[in-house]
C-alpha cells in the first residue's frame, strides 16, 4: 500500500498509491503535518517550469527517520533548494543557484502535498516550541520576504513601494516596515489593503499617480501589470526587486530602465533561521492571513478557494 498525496501530471489528482520516499545518505524522512498552497503551485499547474510530480513546498513536519537519533521527533521546516554539493555555487553556500539543484515540489523533487517527504538534514530547521504549526507553515514565504533586506539596503528616509496586496505582500510589508522606511502598498483589493493599513500607507492600483517617485519598489503582484507599474513609478537610479514567478513572458521595452539606470534585483528564497526567529519573537503577524485547512481528499475545494488567505492541507489525519 502506498502513501496519500496529490500528484500533478497536467491534471491534479488525489492518490493513495504513491511510493513512500526513502531517505538517501544524509537525508531525513519527514511526516508532513501542514502544507500550504502557494501562488507558485497555481502557476505550476498552468504550465510554469513544466513540472510533473507531487506539488507543495511550504510545510511543517516531524522527523520520523534519521541517522542522527537526536533529530527524530523534532518539528521542522525546510530549505526547499537541494544542491549537488560539489559545484562552485554549492561550495560558496549558494545551493539555491546550483545548476544541478532540485527544488522541493517545483523541480525534480516531489513536494509536500503528501504524507511524507525526504530532505537533506542540512536543509532542516527545528521549530521553536513558541511557534505553532499554523505559524511555522509560513516560514518559507517569510524567509523569501527577508531575502529582500539581505539583497537591498533599505534606509529609513527612502520611499519604498510594494506592488501587490496578497499573502506574500502581507509578509513583505511587515518585514520592510521594520526598516523604518516611508512605505506604501499598492493593490487592487479593498479587503487586502485594509488589512495592510496597520503597517503601511495603502493606495489603489487604479489611483496611484504614474510618476517617478520611489527609491525602491518590490513587485509581487504576480502578473505583468505589476512590472509595468514598477517601471512607471521607479526613480532614476532606483531599485526594483522582482518577486513574481508566473507563466508567460512579459512584453516590455527595457530602454527606460537603461536610460534611468534602474537596478533590477531578482529575489527568491531567503534565510529560514531568521524567519523562525521573527515568528518566535512575534515580530511578524501571520494569523490575519491564515485561512481554512483542508484534507487532501478535498483538494478541489481547496484549490478553488479564493486566495486572500493562506489555505493549507492538514495531513495529520
Amino acid at each position: 500500500m502506498g502513501i496519500k498525496g496529490l500528484y500533478f501530471d497536467g491534471e491534479l489528482n488525489y492518490r493513495e498509491d504513491l511510493i513512500q520516499p526513502v531517505p538517501a545518505a544524509g537525508e531525513a524522512l519527514i511526516r508532513i503535518r501542514l502544507s500550504a498552497i502557494c501562488n507558485t503551485d497555481l502557476e505550476l499547474m498552468k504550465g510554469y517550469n513544466n513540472y510533473q510530480g507531487i506539488l507543495g513546498h511550504e510545510f511543517v513536519g516531524k522527523i520520523e527517520e534519521s541517522n542522527n537519533p537526536e533529530l527524530i521527533g523534532q518539528r521542522v521546516v525546510g530549505d526547499i533548494n537541494i544542491g549537488c554539493g560539489n559545484c562552485s555555487f554549492c561550495l560558496q553556500g549558494l545551493n539555491n543557484h546550483c545548476p544541478y539543484r532540485q527544488v522541493l515540489g517545483i523541480q525534480n523533487k516531489d513536494g509536500t502535498f503528501a504524507e511524507y517527504i525526504t530532505l537533506p538534514e542540512v536543509n532542516l530547521f527545528s521549530v521553536p516550541d513558541a511557534v505553532s504549526d499554523q505559524e511555522a507553515v509560513l516560514t518559507e514565504p517569510l524567509a523569501a520576504a527577508l531575502e529582500i533586506t539581505n539583497q537591498v539596503h533599505i534606509q529609513p528616509p527612502q520611499k519604498v513601494a510594494v506592488i501587490g496586496d496578497g499573502k506574500l505582500s502581507f509578509l513583505i510589508t511587515q518585514v520592510l516596515a521594520l526598516t523604518g522606511c516611508d512605505l506604501i502598498v499598492i493593490g487592487k483589493h479593498q479587503e487586502n489593503l485594509k488589512r495592510l493599513k496597520e503597517f503601511a500607507e495603502v493606495e489603489y492600483f487604479q489611483e496611484i499617480k504614474r510618476n517617478n517617485q520611489f527609491d525602491c519598489i518590490v513587485e509581487c503582484a504576480g502578473n505583468e501589470a505589476g512590472l509595468q507599474l514598477a517601471e512607471e513609478l521607479i526613480k532614476p537610479r532606483g531599485t526594483i526587486v522582482l518577486k513574481s514567478t508566473y507563466v508567460g513572458s512579459p512584453g516590455f521595452n527595457p530602454s527606460g530602465w537603461v536610460v534611468n539606470e534602474v537596478t533590477l534585483v531578482g529575489s527568491r528564497c531567503g534565510p529560514m533561521d531568521s524567519a523562525l526567529r521573527l515568528l518566535e519573537k512575534k515580530l511578524v503577524k501571520v494569523y490575519p492571513i491564515i485561512g481554512r485547512y483542508y484534507s487532501l481528499t478535498d483538494y478541489q475545494e481547496a484549490f478553488s478557494t479564493k486566495f486572500p488567505y493562506k489555505v493549507s492541507f492538514d495531513i495529520t489525519e
